[in-house]
């Protein structure tokens, strides 16, 4: 017997030892391909950003433009007025920004292609007879819109050399306004979360301080515009991707309500989730951009391409009111306890509105805690995170995401003990951990479904109470350090919120962090005094003179309303700082 035993360990062991190192083996061969690949794609980068440079020489030769600074300090109106009036070409636009866009992305790595073809979009400008809104206008897109020819890569070497097939909705629709469409921009790996970092491009650095993130999922569209490298972007939101951007590089910004834009051809890394509406929108420097933006693409050949988008043009009587409005306001929300310098942000702009004639009435929104976890964190993985998972099955998982990846990949066994054993010192943890084990059957998802639309209900009667036209709330603010978004999912409770209820929601910038909000800091605590908290605080500092933003809100389809606000702050601020 003992023979035996013997005979079977020299077997056995030396078995279990091959298999090991073949298994390594295995690993190290799969790990060289990918980084081969990446490394590929980065020198076709490096290439496209070379003939990028090769047409800026070109096409600033042969349309010279004596003051590149005073043509990129104009505003949309501004350019768009000049590009029609002929005192600016198409072409001398073009390539002063795309000069400003190389300088940009080398300083902060926010380009993630370019768009050859636009030099082949000028001609077709140059020869339509009618102008569209957005003649000449060179405007970039975040990487996950599909435009021909061009990779969405969403950061995932599984998207790699699949160029899209034609162009999604909203490009096809701005190119008939006649806009120019340039270049790509930098998302991280997923973009479900919002830092801006993947192995594939690498990180991009807020322009603003280059310690801090630009914010994402559409965070490279932040960083550009921010940086002056373009005028108008696109980008999408599910949790925030547009508006964490917008805040923390100093933009304005919109979220959408429901279908009211095309999403065909707009990539998501969890499509078929239903619980959380993801929507697209634009970015730009001020609250007239997003104006125009919209009036160009509320039109017939956005409703003829997307039958499902419903046929409503721009409202521009709603805009340009002047009506005194009823606004809703609240400056914390019960689940993350709002900085300092957001809660100031809040209030200085209230006084603001109030002092204008405008009426403010405290609100709150209703059960806060179950909508983001119960109803929003785990709607947005309710397959227990699986579909999300798949992108990462044949890729490497960049070091911003592996506290996020490797809770998804816990068995729910496991999500569920833990829930259990830090309950009594982190009940909010435990809440969000053990709704990790998302909806289990058909039934309960229905069911969850027919729960997110009874709070959205709650939360309209909430707002029909009081008689709201709009909310002013806390957007989260400033940039937060590098590497902190992927362990803070919590803090996404401002902006998730609305994607939950499916409103409107835009974000613009109103002050800056002081030193007396930095020092106000040092006294955080927040609401649960647990681990989040305590990151958030962390995240936070060393943020003097970073911008900080409000966030304004609408009913669903009420868009131009949204606008309106935006717009009423910002000329209240300006007038404040005349």
């Amino acid at each position: 017997m003992s023979l035996t035993l013997v005979l079977d360990r020299h077997l056995v062991l030396p078995a279990v030892g091959c298999t090991v190192s073949l298994l390594l083996l295995l690993r190290w061969l799969r790990n060289r391909r990918l980084h081969r690949l990446m490394k590929e794609v980065r020198d076709r980068r490096e290439q496209a950003l070379s003939n990028m440079e090769v047409a800026v020489r070109r096409l600033s030769s042969e349309n010279p433009v004596a003051d590149p600074g005073a043509l990129l300090s104009l505003s949309l109106s501004e350019l768009s007025n000049k590009l029609n009036d002929g005192s600016l070409s198409p072409e001398m636009v073009l390539h002063v920004y795309m000069k400003r866009a190389l300088d940009t992305t080398r300083e902060l790595n926010c380009l993630t292609d370019y768009l050859c073809e636009c030099e082949a979009q000028l001609k077709e400008v140059n020869k339509q007879k009618m102008k569209g809104l957005l003649y000449g206008v060179p405007i970039s897109l975040k990487d996950n819109f599909n435009y021909k020819g061009h990779e969405s890569t969403l950061g995932l070497i599984k998207n790699l050399n699949r160029p899209a097939s034609e162009d999604c909705v909203i490009v096809q629709v701005l190119k008939k306004q006649g806009a120019i469409p340039f270049v790509k921009t930098n998302i991280p790996q997923s973009m479900l979360n919002y830092d801006c970092s993947n192995l594939i491009f690498g990180r991009t650095l807020n322009p603003l301080n280059h310690k801090k993130t630009p914010g994402g999922s559409s965070g490279g569209e932040g960083a550009l515009i921010s940086a002056g490298g373009s005028i108008l972007g696109f980008g999408s939101d599910i949790g925030g991707s547009i508006r964490f951007p917008c805040s923390f590089c100093g933009l304005c910004g919109l979220k959408l309500s429901g279908n009211r834009i095309s999403k065909i051809g707009v990539m998501s890394s969890s499509p078929g989730q239903k619980s959380v509406m993801a929507m697209t929108g634009p970015l730009a420097r001020d609250v007239e951009s997003l104006a125009l933006c919209m009036r160009a693409l509320l039109c017939e050949e956005m409703f003829r391409l997307d039958p499902t988008v419903p046929p409503i043009p721009f409202n521009e009587e709603v805009y340009s009111s002047s009506k005194p409005l009823c606004i809703g306001y609240y400056y914390t929300d019960g689940f993350t306890m709002a900085t300092p310098s957001m809660q100031r942000a809040v209030m200085e702009t209230k006084e603001l509105l109030e002092k204008a004639g405008h009426k403010l009435v405290p609100f709150a929104p209703p059960s806060i805690e179950k909508a983001i976890i119960e109803l929003a964190m785990k709607g947005i993985l309710a397959d227990s995170a699986s579909t999300f998972l798949d992108n990462f099955k044949h890729d490497l998982v960049d070091p911003n995401l592996k506290s996020q990846i490797n809770m998804y990949l816990l068995p729910n066994w496991l999500k569920s003990l833990l829930s259990m054993i830090v309950k009594p010192v982190y009940p909010r943890v435990a809440k969000l951990v053990k709704n990790l084990t998302g909806v289990r059957s058909v039934k309960a998802l229905w069911k969850h479904y027919q729960d997110v639309e009874e709070y959205r209900q709650e939360f309209i009667a909430q707002w029909k109470n009081l008689k709201l036209d709009v909310l002013l709330c806390p957007i989260l603010s400033p940039g937060l350090n590098i590497g902190y978004p992927g362990k803070l999912s919590s803090a996404v409770s401002y902006t998730i919120l609305y994607n939950l209820v499916d409103f409107p929601a835009g974000v613009l910038p109103v002050t800056t962090v002081t030193k007396e909000d930095e020092e106000a800091l040092k006294s955080y605590k927040g609401h649960y005094k647990d681990p989040w908290d305590k990151l958030l605080k962390e995240a936070m500092t060393d943020s003097v003179g970073l911008p900080v933003a409000v966030q304004c809100v609408a009913l669903p389809w009420q868009e131009e309303l949204c606008l309106r606000f935006m717009k009423e702050i910002e000329t209240l601020r300006q007038r404040k700082r005349e």
